[in-house]
């Protein structure tokens, strides 16, 4: 099978400080993938050099059989892949309707109601808050319009950076139980998510990155039942 995403010997830095040390990695078209690690490992890295953020040293970045090493970041939206980065990054002074509008923002073709409807099914307080200011919306709602303002992209791929970072525990599951139906819709995600015992319940494979090196994969079930890494990351 011919991943749909590949990141070959990626090697990554910030001025001189290295930060990936080519790593390897591979999604599959249907796929829920994560990618845990400690803070600073260099997951966030990862997902900023796929979606054109940051530009490689060495090695590259394939999507659906193209290279896309160094492509601008709004052409790779454009192609297939959204990016709900870390801290959300929405847009606070707009309205929640005008979030999701830019993330449609490089689409050809025309939005239709149905897709709205998609959106509150997923999310239904979205749509009671449409004509709010983003700033205004709780942490949790605030998650909630980041992952919708890029699905209004139709990605092929999402790529999810902390969805549960400082969230209450409610909105965890609330958060998670989306992934998931998101991905039996047909979109393939990269999960990068602190609570790696919630990331290796929902994904399909895992990845295990420390300082900057890859140094575990497997399906999600040997990740779950490996003392190592129950040790360092499951808190048992």
């Amino acid at each position: 099978m011919t991943a749909l995403l590949s990141i070959h010997n990626l090697e990554v830095g910030y001025g001189t400080i290295p930060a990936l040390h080519g790593i390897d990695l591979e999604v599959n078209k249907g796929e829920i993938v994560t990618l845990i690690g400690a803070n600073g490992a260099g997951k966030t890295t990862t997902l900023r050099t796929i979606s054109g953020l940051l530009k490689p040293r060495k090695g590259g970045v394939t999507y659906d059989g193209q290279d896309i090493t160094g492509v601008k970041p709004h052409v790779i939206t454009g192609r297939g892949i959204s990016h709900v980065p870390e801290g959300r990054g929405i847009f606070a002074n707009l309205t929640v309707s005008d979030n999701l509008e830019l993330g449609a923002y490089l689409r050809k073709d025309k939005v239709r109601q149905s897709e709205y409807d998609r959106i509150f099914s997923l999310f239904p307080v979205l749509k009671e808050r449409m004509k709010q200011n983003a700033g205004t919306l709780s942490g949790g709602e605030q998650q909630m319009l980041a992952i919708s303002r890029a699905l209004m992209g139709k990605p092929t791929v999402l790529l999810l950076d902390e969805p549960s970072l400082g969230l209450a525990p409610q909105m965890v599951q609330t958060i998670f139980r989306v992934i998931r139906e998101i991905n039996a819709e047909g979109t393939t995600i990269l999960l990068v998510e602190q609570n790696a015992h919630m990331a290796l319940m929902t994904a399909h494979r895992g990845y295990v990155m420390e300082t900057g090196r890859i140094t575990a994969t497997d399906d999600t079930k040997a990740l779950l039942a490996s003392d190592r890494i129950k040790k360092a990351y499951l808190g048992g």
